[in-house]
């Protein structure tokens, strides 16, 4: 049985479009709680129509990973936007045309490519230098004041650069295995970037601070220093968010309904059409300590059922997906007919697909099929 309005043929991405509205509203419930800017980061659900919903949480600024997204979602109507990544100064071209149209925010973490853009951009941008708090992926060290205060006067001496603020993404508390962990990351990380913000203020800079992880602001309820919030995964959610403790499954807004297609019952496994092109090859642990690229669940008229127990996508070539289960369990798969996988990681699947479809049977256009560049 699969939602009534659906006839589905191949792998799509199926979204429960109440779980995502509530989703928003807790988010930008959130951040009116606290007066912060609600920045939130696009790159998760990749689409101009789920997009215009959070129009209606008053949302007028938004944050996304590439200049490629930035276009698309400029001729959507969107312009402010960040580009929360650093400068591709190879792009600088299709950056000075965005610079021309839209309120358009950029990173930086060095002098050179502060002099690049200064050379080029013939219209204001707004710079946010990087920050690393503790991930260890890109930006400056949040301890090296010193770095960071002659960046910012070097930016403010260049033309078309308007200096915004700091900018940081603790995308360490993914890797933690609590909600607690994440707090812990989310709070130290927070007295460092404070500590930050009091030295630039004695030196006459009072910056927007920015942050963007989903697990930390989905749990805190402290945001003391912050100005602004860039969380992107907490539209949907996904499998690796409630292992962690960050949601609970009733809050993970899509799966990807994928068709039966073979069984080995002498294995417990069942063959389906959907791989790693469907669903990447994140993965997590499931509860024999095997590699899980997806729990599994049942289609329905109102959706999908809880996860089957027992039961896990165990491999995935390009292609096929295969899924582990149990004796009791293997009558639920019938070549043929459709069984949801919930993803492990949502902002790479949605990433993938040309559409997402509601359980109502719309269907959304994302970027890779709505805009050619």
């Amino acid at each position: 049985m699969t939602p009534a309005k659906i006839q589905f043929k191949r792998p799509t991405l199926l979204l429960d479009r109440r779980k995502c509205l509530d989703n928003i509203r807790m988010m930008a419930e959130k951040a009116a709680r606290h007066n912060v800017i609600f920045r939130p980061h696009f790159k998760t659900h990749q689409s101009a129509d789920i997009a215009d919903w959070f129009r209606e949480f008053g949302t007028d600024r938004i944050t996304v990973s590439s200049v490629r997204m930035a276009e698309y979602f400029a001729i959507h109507g969107w312009n402010d936007i960040t580009i929360a990544f650093p400068v591709n100064l190879a792009e600088l071209k299709e950056i000075s045309v965005l610079a021309s149209t839209i309120t358009l925010n950029l990173l930086v973490e060095s002098t050179d490519v502060v002099k690049k853009l200064t050379h080029t951009l013939q219209h204001p941008v707004g710079i946010f230098v990087k920050i690393d708090a503790g991930y260890h992926r890109t930006g400056i060290d949040v301890s090296h004041h010193f770095q960071i205060l002659d960046l910012i006067s070097f930016i403010d001496s260049k033309k078309n650069l308007q200096f915004k603020g700091l900018i940081a993404h603790n995308g360490h508390t993914y890797h933690q295995n609590s909600s607690l962990a994440i707090l812990d990351i989310h709070n130290q990380s927070l007295a460092m970037l404070r500590k930050l913000k009091t030295f630039l203020a004695k030196n006459g800079i009072n910056p927007i601070l920015s942050i963007g992880d989903t697990p930390a602001l989905s749990l805190t309820e402290n945001l003391d220093g912050v100005d602004e919030i860039r969380p992107g995964n907490f539209v949907f959610y996904d499998l690796m968010q409630h292992k962690m403790g960050v949601c609970t499954f009733n809050q993970i807004a899509v799966v990807m309904a994928c068709p039966v297609v073979a069984l080995h019952p002498e294995r417990l496994e069942v063959v389906f059409y959907g791989g790693a092109v469907h669903l990447s090859k994140e993965y997590v642990n499931s509860k024999n300590n095997k590699m899980s690229f997806g729990e599994v669940v049942l289609l329905n008229e109102n959706g999908w059922s809880e996860p089957i127990p027992d039961t896990y996508v165990c491999s995935l070539s390009q292609e096929h997906g295969i899924i582990r289960t149990e004796p009791e369990y293997f009558h639920y798969f019938i070549p043929g007919t459709f069984i949801g996988v919930v993803p492990v990681h949502s902002c790479l699947v949605a990433s993938m697909v040309p559409h997402i479809v509601t359980l109502e049977g719309k269907q959304l256009m994302t970027m890779s099929c709505d805009f050619k560049p």
